[in-house]
């Protein structure tokens, strides 16, 4: 895992212990080189399993004995570029508890500027372009490092060491207030108290979030949810609702300590969770529905979009038209929105890939994952054996997500939503080929739903033509089925049998007319009910 502060710690602790050597990235994830006594050796692979930071893995490790070379410093080597094996970026992190104190302390230097970030949180996956995972091969590579950023950035006790989305307002991004037809209202701090002030006075903001942007209103105004349904198309599904903190959380929704983690921690999805009674927000917010989504503000974008508000709730929903996926740049934002907004609060670093936020919803038992994406993606899920070759899974038609596995590892995709319309189905091949990209391979066989018609088998087929390889159908029903116990890590063992109960309507296709490469229950030794 790459993006995490790994080489940094791995620095410190080879510091402490008098270690020589060298650590860097690669294709297969991080090479660390240690020279120096054996007892010293012995204590830094036992304190890097135990001090890893926050957002690392040790999957795995494997040891080489070298010869020794009289290595006495310890050097965080260039990054070698080559193939992708097994290295990865993690998954956008929501703003840490050190971040979050700088940005709200008036005598440091990043007091309320929206683009804070260190090693322990901000964006990756929406923000590397390439492997490996180094400040060139992300979208700040276009803002040099000032003196002061750069100072930190090479300084192996700070926590920015070689955190590459690195900056500050000396050098970093700006944001800017637009209004509808483009004309520039504000930009800095000025854009953050108009952008306020809008929202306060019952306006729509556009907001350019993490993964695409967002559209911001007041959760307790039924005129400008009214009006935001209207222009959505979106007459009944609920909105979520972003929090000033935990405090106004628990005043509208019921919340559980493990759901209180689960807001505040890096991966912080929506939550639904049951609706208080006495709850402020507006009915429109989920009108047909006893749960409302929470979550808290996970860039420092959306912290100082509540500093001295008025407010304390916003409806923060996904910027697209309806049916259509969230808008990533810009330039689609004016053309898209602009009839759906007020104004738009935008910056400069450019959103690699598209993001929606995650939902998961309360369970009495823990928490159900309802959509993966942002916090997740491009995490991947254990298989209970290896692929004997990459298989690309295309997915249904509603509530899309691809996904490749590779090796002994299934890489789902982030949320990619309805297949209903042409930017849709645009948006699925292009999370197709950008996740085959990311990991570098280009499968030769697509899962595809039995369903003929469904435009994810349309590309599938498609794909599979172009590159000679074959089509793997799956009945819709065995498809919800595996997809639960992979989630679970519930596979069946050889002599064990697994009942699913799949109620998600009828699914194409009959137990009688599934044939050929079709997978089938029999395939488990599962029966029909």
């Amino acid at each position: 895992m790459q993006g995490v502060g790994f080489r940094p710690t791995v620095h410190r602790l080879a510091s402490e212990l008098g270690l020589g050597g060298s650590v860097q990235n690669d294709a297969d994830g991080a090479t660390i080189e240690i020279e120096g006594s054996a007892e010293a050796v012995r204590a830094f692979g036992a304190r890097l399993s135990a001090e890893l930071p926050p957002l690392a893995r040790l999957d795995g490790t494997e040891e080489i004995e070298l010869a020794p070379r009289g290595e006495r410093a310890f050097a965080v080597e260039d990054s070698v570029v080559g193939p992708r094996r097994r290295a990865l970026v993690p998954p956008d992190a929501k703003l840490c508890d050190a971040c979050r104190a700088e940005l709200d302390d008036p005598s440091d230097r990043r007091h309320a500027y929206p683009f804070t970030t260190c090693t322990h949180c901000g964006p990756r996956f929406t923000l590397v372009t390439a492997l490996p995972y180094d400040r060139e091969r992300t979208s700040m590579a276009r803002f040099p490092l000032c003196a002061r950023c750069a100072t930190e950035y090479a300084d192996p006790r700070d926590r920015r060491f070689h955190a590459e989305p690195t900056c500050c307002a000396d050098c970093g991004p700006r944001i800017a207030l637009e209004g509808p037809d483009g004309e520039l209202h504000a930009s800095r701090e000025h854009a953050l108290g108009l952008a306020r002030a809008a929202l306060a006075s019952g306006c729509i903001v556009a907001v350019q979030g993490l993964g695409g942007f967002q559209l911001a209103c007041l959760a307790d105004d039924s005129a400008v949810l009214r009006r935001l349904r209207a222009e959505k198309r979106r007459p009944h599904r609920p909105f979520a609702v972003m929090v000033r903190d935990l405090a106004t959380a628990r005043e509208l929704v019921v919340l559980r300590h493990e759901d209180e983690r689960l807001l505040a921690s890096p991966r912080a999805p929506i939550l639904l969770a049951p609706r208080r009674e006495s709850s402020a927000i507006a009915a429109e917010v989920a009108p047909e529905s006893e749960d409302v989504g929470v979550l808290l503000p996970t860039t420092p974008l959306h912290v100082e979009l509540f500093r001295a508000a008025p407010y304390r709730a916003l409806v923060m929903t996904s910027g697209n038209l309806h049916d259509e996926p969230i808008c990533r740049t810009v330039l689609e934002a004016r053309t898209k929105l602009r009839g759906l907004a007020d104004f738009l609060l935008i910056h400069e670093r450019e959103i690699v890939r598209r993001c929606d936020d995650s939902v998961v919803r309360t369970m009495p038992s823990g928490h159900a994952l309802v959509r993966r994406s942002r916090g997740y993606v491009p995490e991947p899920i254990a298989l209970p054996l290896a692929a004997s070759e990459p298989v690309l899974a295309l997915g249904g038609h509603l509530q899309n997500a691809v996904a490749l596995a590779v090796d002994g590892e299934a890489f789902p995709s982030q949320h990619v939503g309805d297949l209903d319309t042409e930017p849709a189905r645009a948006f699925q091949t292009e999370v197709a080929s950008g996740l085959e990209a990311f990991l570098a391979v280009e499968p030769r066989v697509f899962a595809v739903d039995l369903h003929p018609d469904y435009a994810s088998t349309w590309l599938g087929e498609r794909l599979a033509a172009l590159r000679g390889g074959r089509v793997l159908r799956v009945q819709h029903h065995l498809a919800h089925a595996a997809a639960t116990l992979g989630e679970h890590g519930a596979w069946p063992g050889e002599h064990e049998r697994v009942g699913a109960l799949v109620l998600v309507g009828t699914g194409f296709g009959a137990p009688s007319e599934l044939a050929g490469d079709d997978l089938h229950p029999d395939a488990w030794g599962a029966e029909w009910l």
